[in-house]
């Protein structure tokens, strides 16, 4: 009879080790189904960032080829100014205004005070013609608002 008990506890044991057996290969295969799962998530998510870094870089060289075409549209538009302005030959106000003001002191004679508003009207162009009974002046303007901008470095630094 122990042999007969001891072949009971070893057939129970025997079922009871295959039965964890079953139990653990139905884990061990959840487990790599749940891996499987997860590797799948990860590759997924990588794709998907890498198509964002993908469409992003899409856009700045969108955004690069937009800028370049517009300064190249420019480019060329600031060219064919410049091929106009040089085909086109500029008389010199200069010598336009040096023509124009022997003559409106003479109509001017009587009255001086139009003669003290040129100098501010010369203000803006830099350069003032003006002539007193016969004798020309001739005031550089550059050279007054160089020394207005001296005295006012100087004030600065008292």
């Amino acid at each position: 009879m122990s042999e007969q008990k001891e072949l009971e506890k070893l057939h129970t044991r025997r079922t009871e080790l295959e039965s964890e057996s079953r139990s653990l290969k139905e884990a061990q295969k959840m487990l790599e189904e749940n891996v499987l799962a997860l590797e799948e998530q990860v590759v997924i998510e990588e794709l998907n960032k890498e198509k964002a870094v993908i469409e992003e870089l899409k856009n700045r060289n969108e955004a690069a080829k937009d800028a370049i075409s517009m300064l190249e549209a420019k480019k060329n538009e600031l060219q064919t100014k410049l091929k106009q302005a040089a085909q086109t030959p500029e008389t010199p106000p200069e010598k336009e205004e040096a023509k124009e003001a022997p003559a409106q002191p003479e109509k001017t004679e009587k009255a001086p005070e139009p003669a003290e508003a040129e100098p501010e009207e010369a203000e803006e162009s830099g350069v003032t013609v003006t002539a007193i009974e016969g004798e020309s002046l001739v005031e550089n303007q550059e050279t007054i608002g160089e020394n207005k901008q001296r005295e006012k470095k100087k004030r600065r630094f008292f």
